[in-house]
């Protein structure tokens, strides 16, 4: 029945293939581990889960850089592998949604080097958006545009007699060069990679930079502003190391030439039986603006990053959850919740941040008003019991239910993350988020694999931090996570709504949603709790009284 769906209420789970769990001991995650862990996940409660990219890639940019999007990279298994792990999640009553990266490819795909051996004017270099240079001799690139890694949006090719050549567009790294989706042909290739993944029985799909593919005509010069503006309306702050746009809109984001695409996509996810859907990665602004993206005849949701980006202060929360509500309803979508992934500084480590830190910049040992981690988790657990209270559906990214920090003190050696290269340092980017996570705390590898090895050094906190360690123990950020999700799914949070009540504070929120009562404290002062009986604390109470930083559920 409409307005029931799965998805309208689903709390879903991001893996991170690399980083969730590894079965063969080779130090990077794989689809094997991940099959072998999917039972804690459904102790945790969760619907479904989100995998980052798996595909053949060169893994320049951690799989999204795509070299075939119908294969399983042997770093991670085969098709077999996969489809062993998603029956098993199946049964589990766990659905799986995989990420799709349609703005563009790895340069090492048979379609982008085809495309550089066919040369300039053929219909394979029609699939890519490949232009001529400026200046007497071509030297200098079609347009001014930048990447969001840094550096120069274009790079130039080489013909086969070792002469220059045209350009390639890339708005991310050199080596992943963008779709030009105005060809049917590359329209065509997509439908069927969609039908590849449904076929095998996905659920749905993720996709990746939903605000691209689409560039305006002529391809215009663009100067970000100064104080970094916004990214389709969304700031700076989002999205890793993005160069930004006013209002009227950066040429190569948010075109509205993508919304035919998502209607034609959204035409071949309704073939199939079992509700599956589209996910937007779409980093726009304002609220209502990104409802776009999910109006009835397109995606089913889209990543609030709105709220991801909100501060742990009352009257913002307060605004963004009205905002929220108001934009996608509108709509007929459920909002949705997300307070960390696999781009942005985990949240146990954000909300302490005394300094500005751009998103994508990542922090670090250098960086200026380093987390308080005590801070950090206190607030993490608040924010986390407040956001899955909430109605609609909530994402939750791999480690997050254990109240893992961004890992600071990587070595420079060990760092992965296109951005960190592209920047000569000057950013530290998303490795901290990205770190091997723990599952038993004496184990090699706190238990991410049998070997002690892990693509990315795993802190001696994480032994402390492991889920064996929290597994059952009382007042344990896993516990916290497990009994919010079986409170919620008891009380039908993900259908219900909000109706604030009065607040005792400015520092308050206070509303009701179905039955429940939510108090969030996100100041220094204790606040009387109202009349009820708790069903959950973030931190303990003293009597009646609700610490600073702390969010409670009470039957009333």
């Amino acid at each position: 029945m409409t307005g029931t769906e799965w998805w309208r209420t689903a709390v879903i789970y991001q893996i991170y293939p690399r980083s969730f769990a590894d079965a063969n001991g080779d130090g990077m995650g794989d689809l094997a581990g991940i099959r072998s862990r999917l039972p804690q996940l459904a102790e945790l409660g969760v619907d479904a889960i989100w995998l980052s990219p798996f595909y053949k890639s060169p893994q320049r940019d951690a799989g999204y850089d795509v070299s075939d999007y119908c294969d399983v990279d042997p770093l991670f298994g085969t098709l077999a592998d996969y489809d062993e792990m998603q029956a098993a999640a199946h049964a589990l009553g766990i659905r799986v949604i995989v990420d799709i990266v349609p703005n563009h490819s790895s340069s090492d795909h048979p379609w982008f080097q085809a495309a550089l051996a066919a040369g300039p004017g053929s219909d394979e270099r029609a699939h890519y958006i490949f232009r001529d240079g400026l200046g007497e001799n071509g030297e200098l690139p079609p347009n001014n545009w930048e990447s969001v890694f840094g550096g120069n949006a274009w790079t130039r090719t080489t013909d086969p007699d070792g002469t220059p050549g045209q350009w390639y567009l890339h708005l991310f790294d050199t080596t992943q060069p963008d779709f030009d989706w105005d060809n049917e042909w590359v329209r065509t290739e997509f439908r069927d990679v969609l039908r590849f993944w449904l076929d095998r029985g996905v659920d749905g799909f993720r996709v990746d930079v939903a605000h691209g593919m689409i560039k305006a005509k002529g391809l215009p010069d663009y100067t970000p502003p100064a104080d970094g503006g916004s990214m389709g309306g969304a700031t700076t702050a989002l999205e890793p190391g993005v160069v930004a746009e006013p209002v009227a809109g950066a040429p190569y984001w948010a075109q509205d030439g993508v919304h035919d695409i998502y209607r034609d996509w959204r035409l071949v996810l309704d073939e199939y039986e079992g509700d599956r859907i589209l996910a937007a990665e779409a980093w726009v602004d304002p609220l209502d603006r990104v409802a776009q993206w999910v109006r009835p005849d397109e995606m089913h949701q889209a990543f609030n990053f709105a709220y991801l980006e909100t501060p742990w202060q009352a009257e913002a929360l307060h605004r963004v959850i009205d905002d929220s509500l108001a934009a996608f309803s509108a709509v007929g979508a459920p909002s949705t919740w997300v307070l960390s992934n696999h781009d942005v500084v985990r949240h146990a480590s954000r909300l302490a941040l005394t300094a500005d830190n751009l998103q994508g910049h990542g922090i670090g040992p250098n960086t200026v008003g380093l987390p308080d981690t005590v801070v950090g988790l206190r607030r993490a657990r608040a924010a986390s019991a407040l956001m899955l209270s909430l109605p609609g559906s909530s994402y939750i990214y791999q480690g997050e239910e254990l109240g893992l920090p961004e890992v600071i003190h990587l070595p420079d050696s060990s760092r992965e993350d296109p951005t960190w290269f592209r920047t000569n340092g000057e950013r530290y980017g998303r490795d901290g988020c990205r770190v091997p996570i723990p599952w038993e705390g004496a184990s090699p590898s706190y238990g991410f694999g049998p070997s002690a090895k892990s693509w990315l050094p795993q802190p001696a906190e994480w032994a402390t931090l492991a889920r064996d360690a929290q597994a059952g123990v009382a007042g344990s950020t896993l516990e916290l996570y497990t009994d919010a999700l079986a409170l919620r799914r008891e009380n039908n949070l993900g259908l219900g709504s909000v109706q604030w009540l009065s607040s005792p504070s400015e520092d308050v929120l206070v509303f009701r949603n179905q039955g429940v009562i939510v108090v969030a404290n996100t100041g220094e002062q204790p606040v009387e709790l109202p009349a009820g009986d708790v069903l959950l604390s973030s931190a303990e109470l003293i009597g009646r009284t609700l610490p600073g930083d702390t969010t409670a559920w009470l039957r009333g």
